[in-house]
Parts: structure tokens; C-alpha cells; sequence
């Protein structure tokens, strides 16, 4: 009697096992759906095609951002001789009037208009075509003025694991990214300007806003605050940062505790 209770017991132990198992299995599998939808959404959105991407040469209009002490042998030098880009909008525009911006970031697949709501809320589950997405859109912080005059830009999207949105943005904390100088420029292009950034600062960091500051009453709290970015780098980029800089910030999740964080400074600017 025991010897059949027992063997009662431990089949109920294993159905419930198998239960659990097919529960997981079944989750898991919703999850797996959703995410190859959400992915094929946004890869279907098509934005390149909407875009006129052009690479232009310095004019009249064109300045380099005086910089201090920069010696000869850092890339700076390169970088500045780099072409900007120039987008037209027009097409983008019709299919979303928030557009404000696109930006390409060397090194990774980040190649994107970016967009800007009344809130940080709605494109993490929103696609450029607004329609609902899990993937959600790469997004100006809502504090940001359109024209970029704040002293730090910040633009955030999700980490997808296919690497679209900034997903590959987790590739610049790996000694490949960073040891190689070509990757350490970003540009950027806007309706009121084109411009190009160094990279002066990667990391990743347990989940904080304390690198998400826009503005600053004086110079002096801001480069308290740009030295505090600095010193987190993971890679010394040879890169100092001076009280008149701006800044732009890039974020995203590195993994569900942790953000895997880009810093880059303003070297060359051309108003549109």
C-alpha cells in the first residue's frame, strides 16, 4: 500500500513537472513569435528608402568646434576632414511629422531617423509608423529642443538582440569596437543642421539616470558632470572635454539591470 502511494505520489510529481514544462515551452515559444513579428516589423519600416542620404563637402556655412591641446597624433585630425551627411526629410516627414533627426553611428548598425514625442514612453512600443511594436523606435529625449542646443543630446532606443534599433550598440564595449579609431565619430543630420561627434566615453552601468541631465545652471557643473562620464569610459579614448562642449548621449538596455551607455563631444557643425 505504501509501495503504491508512494508510486502515486511521485507520477503526480512528474505530471505536474510535465505541465510546468509544456507551460514554459508554450510561453516561451509566444515570446519567440512576438519577437520575430516585432523584428520584421520594424526591418519592414524602410526608412532608408525614404531617406536622401547625401555626404557633403565643408562650405562656407561649415565650422570646426575649436578644441584645446589636441595633439597631433590623435584622430581628431581625421575625423574633422570627415564629410557630413545631409538628409531630406521630406518623405520621412509624410510618413511621421515627428521626425527630427537621423544618425549613424560607426562601428554598429545604427543607421536610423529618430523621432520625438511629448513623452519617453510612447516609441518603446511604438514603430516609426506609429503602429504598436515592442522593438519600438530609436527617440530624442522629449527635453531636447529639436535644434540640438542643449548641452546634452540624448537619443535612446531598445537593445534588440537581432541587433536592430541600438541593439548593436552592445558591441562598443568590446575591446573589437574600441580598438578600432575609425569607430569613434557619429553623425548626425537635422532640418536646422548637420554635425559630427567624438566619442569620448563607453560603458555600461547598472540601471541610472544620473547621466541623463539636459541642462546645467553654469559651466562649472557642467564639466563636474562630463568628467564624471569621462571616468567611467571603459577605454581611454584620448579625449579631453572642455566647460564650452556640448554633448551627445546614446543609451539603451545592455541587459535587464544594466545600460550599455555612449558619450561623444560636438567637433564640426553645419547650419542648414
Amino acid at each position: 500500500m505504501k509501495k503504491k502511494k508512494k508510486k502515486n505520489k511521485k507520477n503526480l510529481i512528474l505530471k505536474i513537472l510535465l505541465i510546468v514544462l509544456t507551460l514554459i515551452l508554450i510561453f516561451s515559444s509566444i515570446n519567440i513569435a512576438k519577437w520575430i513579428i516585432n523584428s520584421n516589423k520594424t526591418k519592414n519600416q524602410d526608412t532608408e528608402k525614404l531617406a536622401n542620404i547625401t555626404e557633403i563637402d565643408d562650405n562656407q556655412n561649415t565650422e570646426i568646434i575649436k578644441q584645446k591641446n589636441i595633439k597631433k597624433s590623435n584622430p581628431y585630425w581625421d575625423y574633422i576632414k570627415m564629410k557630413l551627411i545631409n538628409v531630406d526629410f521630406t518623405k520621412l516627414k509624410k510618413k511621421n511629422e515627428e521626425t527630427v533627426g537621423w544618425i549613424q553611428v560607426k562601428g554598429t548598425n545604427v543607421n536610423y531617423p529618430f523621432v520625438q514625442a511629448k513623452n519617453n514612453d510612447f516609441y518603446l512600443n511604438h514603430s516609426f509608423d506609429k503602429s504598436y511594436n515592442q522593438a519600438g523606435w530609436v527617440f530624442l529625449d522629449y527635453r531636447n529642443n529639436m535644434s540640438l542646443e542643449n548641452r546634452n543630446t540624448i537619443i535612446y532606443a531598445h537593445g534588440m538582440y537581432d541587433n536592430t534599433m541600438f541593439g548593436s550598440l552592445r558591441n562598443i564595449v568590446k575591446s573589437e569596437w574600441m580598438n578600432n579609431t575609425d569607430n569613434y565619430v557619429i553623425r548626425l543630420s537635422t532640418e536646422y543642421e548637420n554635425t559630427l561627434w567624438q566619442v569620448f566615453s563607453v560603458y555600461h552601468i547598472p540601471t541610472t539616470s544620473d547621466y541623463l541631465q539636459i541642462d546645467f545652471s553654469n559651466n562649472k557643473e557642467f564639466k563636474t558632470f562630463a568628467d564624471k562620464l569621462l571616468k567611467r569610459s571603459y577605454h581611454d579614448f584620448n579625449t579631453t572635454i572642455s566647460e564650452t562642449d556640448d554633448i551627445l548621449t546614446l543609451s539603451t538596455c545592455y541587459n535587464k539591470k544594466d545600460k550599455v551607455v555612449l558619450h561623444a563631444k560636438l567637433i564640426k557643425r553645419e547650419k542648414r
